[in-house]
């Protein structure tokens, strides 16, 4: 079953807010193998110039991926056929330890692709007091629809 092309344009509701963590900055780390001192040690990142520990490039990964946006019935979204396509990240300032966010997804574009359907997701992460981090930049492809 192709996607539903209504759902292009259609943004979502804010998900809840999500704390980032000293210790999920450091798990998110670990589990990519990056050893730079400044995603685990609050010494290392201040002499960095910043304010407590921050998070890996790819961390908002954990907060972003298509949040309520792939859960809805009505988008035809099989999740046994999809595959990561593409990732990329804008930011406007690190993520970093104390930051309480919340993501806001958009479906921008759904595309047939051979037997494949192409839908591209952007979400902002924002502050709970709105301040824009970066802007997340999902493809994900679901084989054979």
């Amino acid at each position: 079953m192709a996607l539903n092309p209504d759902f292009i344009g259609r943004s979502f509701p804010p998900t809840p807010p999500y704390e980032i963590s000293r210790v999920k900055i450091r798990e998110f780390a670990d589990a990519i193998g990056d050893p730079n001192p400044v995603y685990r040690d609050q010494e290392a990142a201040k002499a960095a110039g910043h304010s407590d520990v921050i998070a890996p490039p790819t961390f908002p990964i954990v907060v972003s991926f298509g949040n309520n946006a792939l859960a809805d019935p009505e988008l035809g979204l099989n999740f046994a056929m999809v595959v990561h396509g593409e990732q990329r990240f804008e930011y406007t300032r690190p993520l970093r330890a104390g930051d309480v966010v919340t993501c806001e997804s958009t479906i921008t574009e759904i595309r047939s692709i051979g037997n494949n359907e192409k839908m591209v997701i952007e979400t902002d992460v924002r502050t709970v007091e709105g301040e824009l981090l970066c802007k997340s930049y999902n493809v994900i492809v679901e084989r054979g629809a």
